[in-house]
């Protein structure tokens, strides 16, 4: 098989990238390890930024998401039993974000490139990028267990933080940053309506918490619990009883639980790799980087690394620059690095840390306390969340 791009991954970022690429006449394969099924049925984060959301409309697969997704002018803190709004519109001149779940983002893009006949091939046992620092890469896989090869002009890894593509490349030639934290967040799904049609976040002297939504129907609700813990351990009743303890009481009552139908636990870390491209390599999305979920970055930084990369790619086959190629591991990691101290921020502001003493405590009060008093700390607060511009 021969293509101009081989994509390595068929999580959002690339699904993205290949039908941004496919509308662009640039021909592509994707190769998933997993099946179909199984890549639909990963839980994941469900807040947009505009600049995603707009992406998605480019690669004329965002009419479900305009029709069914909620958009969000802001959101709640909650501390010292109160909750205090932020304005996301207002503090940014008119932005919003949108709830719409990343499954329903995977589902429609797979839709898209399935309805344009673009290629792809699921359960693709063995992927490996190969030749990458040469002008000649090729990708090979087997299926049934029959070696098959892919040759291309560029490889595309958006395969995850587990995946093949950045575990290909030489040591010497990668440096990593990583921050791991002291606990998790335990979540749940539920269809319940959500407290509220806003987010909560929660700071309380027994954890975080967050109250989220995936739609007018279905609630996410996530605690804060030492990252040891286990999932099976953790009732509903116990969730609900929990979560409630770390809710204003009036937020509290208005609670709706019911039994959950995802329950999952998952470890809260950041991870940057640099550079993001090797040769005809380009690592996208959480192949190259992964944030602390606080902040509501995961999915749009894959969306803006595929900004980044699609551009180079287009100008290299339409405009014949290679400009753009050169230029995508510095813009995207300049993006990256601010998104991750952005989550940093947000996680130390509203975690409690096991060796937090009273000195600790007391400034992350002061913190949350001055932020609803400065117009200038809301602004900050405001433009990261909603996301900084292209």
């Amino acid at each position: 098989m021969r293509t101009q791009v081989a994509i390595i991954g068929s999580g959002p970022a690339g699904l993205l990238l290949g039908q941004l690429l496919t509308n662009a006449g640039i021909d592509n394969v994707i190769l998933e390890r997993a099946s179909r099924e199984h890549v639909l049925s990963r839980i994941r984060a469900g807040v947009l930024e505009e600049g995603t959301a707009s992406m998605l409309d480019e690669a004329d697969a965002g009419s479900r998401m305009r029709r069914e997704g909620l958009p969000h002018e802001g959101f709640d803190l909650a501390f010292d039993g109160r909750r205090h709004r932020v304005d996301l519109h207002g503090h940014t001149g008119g932005k919003r974000v949108l709830v719409y779940g990343q499954t329903e983002v995977t589902k429609d893009l797979m839709d898209k490139r399935a309805a344009t006949g673009a290629r792809a091939v699921y359960e693709a046992a063995d992927v490996l990028p190969q030749d990458f620092a040469t002008g000649r890469p090729y990708v090979t896989y087997k299926v049934d267990g029959r070696t098959h090869r892919v040759d291309c002009e560029f490889i595309a890894g958006c395969d995850g933080y587990h995946g093949i593509s950045r575990k290909s490349v030489p040591d010497d030639a990668i440096e990593t940053f990583e921050c791991t934290y002291p606990f998790g967040w335990l979540g749940i799904i539920a269809d319940v309506p959500p407290v509220n049609e806003e987010l909560i976040y929660a700071n309380h002297p027994r954890g975080f918490a967050l109250c989220s939504m995936r739609s007018p129907t279905r609630s996410r609700y996530y605690v804060q619990v030492p990252v040891e813990e286990k999932v099976e351990d953790w009732s509903d009743a116990r969730f609900w009883d929990e979560l409630r303890r770390r809710l204003p009481a009036a937020t509290a009552e208005a609670v709706t639980t019911g039994p959950s139908i995802e329950k999952s636990l998952a470890a809260i870390r950041a991870f940057v790799a640099e550079p993001l491209r090797f040769g005809r390599l380009f690592l996208a999305g959480d192949a190259g980087h992964i944030v602390p979920p606080t902040g509501a970055k995961g999915l749009n930084l894959a969306a803006s690394d595929v900004h980044y990369l699609f551009e180079g790619l287009r100008d290299y086959y339409i405009d014949k620059s290679s400009a753009g190629l050169d230029a995508y591991s510095a813009k995207a990691l300049d993006r990256v690095w601010k998104a991750v101290r952005f989550s940093r921020w947000m996680t130390s502001t509203l975690h409690r840390f096991p060796d937090q003493d009273a000195f600790g405590q007391k400034i992350q009060h002061a913190e949350l306390d001055y932020l609803f008093q400065s117009r200038a700390a809301l602004t900050m607060l405001a433009e990261n969340y909603v996301g900084l511009p292209y």
